[in-house]
């Protein structure tokens, strides 16, 4: 589902596994089963998303860490 947006930025609200309910900013560098590796825009630290745990998402203007 997200694999168009490798080297993108999404906005995206995320259910994390103790039930946090966070809003970030990330480029999606790869996916692999349905787990997402990315760069949080906001911290600049690597991260890794299960994709059924983001609860929306959009896309940014632009692309990469530009995006705005």
């Amino acid at each position: 589902m997200f694999e168009k947006y490798l080297e993108q930025t999404l906005e995206i609200i995320y259910e994390d596994r103790k039930g946090n309910i966070t809003q970030r900013k990330i480029q999606i560098h790869s996916i692999k089963d349905q787990r997402i590796r990315a760069t949080c825009l906001e911290t600049g630290k690597p991260r890794v998303f299960n994709e059924n745990n983001i609860l929306s998402w959009r896309p940014q203007k632009g692309r990469g860490s530009h995006a705005s």
